[in-house]
């Protein structure tokens, strides 16, 4: 691993990213080699060829892979969450890994207050009501943001970009954070998970997915609050145990529910596993108060770019005229 210069560095991409990363790398010197649908077989027997490898989500990194890696200096993930990598084994391996939270978390906060817009205004509803000619005001009257106490759980890149985005809402935003602490400013306070419990009527998920936080949110959780709420899930499906949910939107505990993931996705994120609970999903599909979208929050044109672009200034800032 004792290569440091970029005209040494030889990197593969395997999956599809935006031009901006291969354009940045090499016009910084790099050596790039995009070979799409790689198996994992295919990819193993070649891997020691590389000192860097880039990523998405499709890619399962584990000691497998990362034994046969070598020559690796980096693994590079475009997209913010590195559940998908071994990043311990990595790091006992001496191999650096990149990740680029900070290149969708605006269009996380956005979607995320999206989310929340159209179901506190019923907009879903009433769009489709209209299309068939039905006006229906009374029965399609709103809730406001202003007044409400919107708890985030995780103040990293897209709980921060989400609480800045409820400026100018009137709302009281407090957040909890596990692992951060000393955060508080003039967008959110800083607050204990039991004074969240206590406080927050809309409850905002922006965690990584790990085994402190998969299935986090359970019946134990749900009950934990004192008052009725909305729960919003932009991070990882997993974090959230879909029969719990259910069953607090049954039982009104929850009011309503934004989920942009789901614990059925696939691990590239492209599709739903079919062997899930077909009654719990059915229910989250047939309800008025739960909206969905399929994994989009971080999704934008922008953010592509964005992502990119941060990725490949990583690379040559770690590796560039070492």
């Amino acid at each position: 691993r004792g290569l440091s210069s970029p005209f040494f560095m030889q990197i593969l991409i395997i999956h599809k990213v935006h031009k901006a990363l291969s354009n940045q790398l090499i016009k910084s010197g790099f050596k790039l080699d995009t070979i799409l649908d790689l198996s994992r077989e295919e990819l193993i027997k070649i891997l020691p060829q590389y000192q860097g490898i880039v990523v998405r989500s499709a890619l399962k990194v584990d000691e497998e892979v990362i034994t046969a890696g070598i020559n690796l200096r980096f693994i590079a993930r475009l997209g913010a969450g590195l559940e998908n990598i071994d990043t311990q084994f990595a790091s006992g391996k001496g191999i650096k890994v990149f990740g680029a939270p900070e290149g969708n978390r605006s269009a996380v906060g956005e979607h995320s207050l999206g989310m929340l817009l159209n179901l506190f205004n019923k907009i879903n509803i009433a769009d489709a009501q209209v299309r068939k000619g039905i006006w229906q005001r009374e029965a399609n009257r709103g809730e406001e943001i202003e007044g409400k106490t919107i708890g985030i759980i995780g103040y990293g890149n897209m709980g921060a970009a989400f609480a800045k985005r409820l400026c100018g809402f009137g709302a009281n935003v407090i957040a909890y954070d596990k692992y951060k602490s000393n955060f508080e400013s003039d967008l959110v306070e800083e607050v204990s998970l039991e004074k969240l419990f206590e406080s927050a009527d809309i409850v905002s998920l922006h965690v990584p997915l790990q085994k402190d936080t998969f299935y986090m949110v359970n019946d134990e959780f749900i009950n934990s609050f004192k008052k009725t709420i909305v729960i919003i899930n932009t991070a990882r499906g997993a974090v959230v145990n879909t029969s719990s949910l259910v069953k607090g939107l049954q039982s009104k505990k929850i009011s309503g529910a934004c989920l942009d993931v789901l614990e059925y996705e696939g691990m590239s994120f492209e599709d739903i596993e079919k062997q899930y609970d077909s009654s719990d999903f059915m229910f989250l599909s047939q309800s008025k108060n739960v909206i969905l979208s399929p994994h989009i929050a971080g999704w934008t044109h922008q953010s592509n770019e964005k992502m990119a672009k941060i990725l490949a200034t990583k690379i040559i800032s770690n590796y560039h005229n070492n």
